[in-house]
């Protein structure tokens, strides 16, 4: 769990670098989801080819799956990253949850717990202080890119809650395969047909691309798998959490991002709420299949096709 959420912090800051070469948000979301649908596709077509039978009546879902819901998170995540500092990028989508929490409430009509409330309201709260929505000369500056963060929360809630379905009748490697593929194709067609793969790259960009679409993405998923077997769901999310810590330490480091004393109070505002909405044992047992989606983790029973 902790290697997934370090190779994912990785992954956004690498991103960062690979903007300020040159390279656009538009580019990159089409080699990463490309570069993967095809690297695990290809693997398990070698190692376990059941992986990717799917129902005829399941194939419309897939195309909402990745061409809708997948393709919306990363462009959207990649966008507010090349427009606003990482850690914030990625603390804004942590609002993720908290969306979650308020659609299943919406959907079961049952009330919220103090707890929850308290959550929810730090969680916002604490997305305010980190984008620096106090500074309005900052928020101007990055208007682009909050929206774009706050969509990528949006976006990922909505693949969680999409993927729920896909996770009861399919093994998670196959949802995420089909979702990846079909993601892949509508960039494709969103875009030139890969025309990012035409450009000129130096090595070292080369480098980064494949570590964001495989090191970024395919084994962090699989890393994650591995801990849902290991220990509960919710202590893999509080795990997860480490994510936009590590991000910042790195953006720091190599990017020489600084976040302000607010915006880091803020930051633990939403690592707080994020815990709190994990640990909230009412609302868990009253949604777990939408709780255990939130990064792309199966229910509790998928069918293992």
């Amino acid at each position: 769990m902790i290697l997934a959420a370090l190779l994912w912090a990785v992954s956004g800051s690498a991103a960062k670098f690979l903007f300020g070469t040159g390279i656009s948000p538009f580019e990159l979301v089409q080699l990463r989801l490309t570069i993967a649908a095809v690297v695990l596709l290809a693997w398990l077509l070698f190692s376990c080819p059941a992986r990717l039978k799917i129902a005829p009546r399941d194939i419309g879902y897939f195309i909402i799956l990745g061409g809708g819901a997948m393709s919306a998170v990363q462009f959207t995540y990649l966008f507010a990253i090349s427009k606003i500092q990482v850690a914030a990028a990625i603390l804004l989508q942590y609002l993720a949850p908290g969306l979650i929490a308020l659609y299943t409430v919406a959907v079961t009509r049952d009330r919220l717990s103090r707890m929850t409330l308290l959550a929810l309201a730090g969680a916002f709260i604490g997305c305010y202080l980190v984008v620096g929505a106090y500074n309005f000369t900052l928020l101007a500056l990055n208007y682009l890119g909050v929206v774009s963060g706050i969509a990528s929360a949006v976006g990922f809630a909505w693949y969680s809650l999409q993927g729920e379905y896909g996770m009861r009748r399919y093994h998670p490697w196959t949802v995420l395969s089909f979702a990846l593929l079909f993601g892949a194709v509508a960039w494709n067609i969103l875009q030139p047909p890969f025309s990012a793969f035409l450009r000129s790259y130096s090595p070292l960009q080369w480098s980064w691309i494949v570590y964001i679409s495989l090191l970024g993405t395919l084994l962090p998923f699989g890393f994650y798998f591995k801990g849902i077997n290991l220990i509960r769901s919710t202590r893999a999310s509080i795990t997860a959490t480490l994510e936009p810590i590590s991000a910042g330490v790195l953006s720091f480091i190599f990017l020489n991002e600084i976040l302000s004393p607010l915006q880091i109070a803020g930051g633990i505002m939403v690592i707080a709420a994020v815990i709190v909405l994990q640990n909230e044992q009412g609302f868990d047992e009253k949604a777990p299949d939408v709780i255990r989606t939130h990064r792309g983790l199966p229910s509790r029973d998928p069918i293992d096709n």
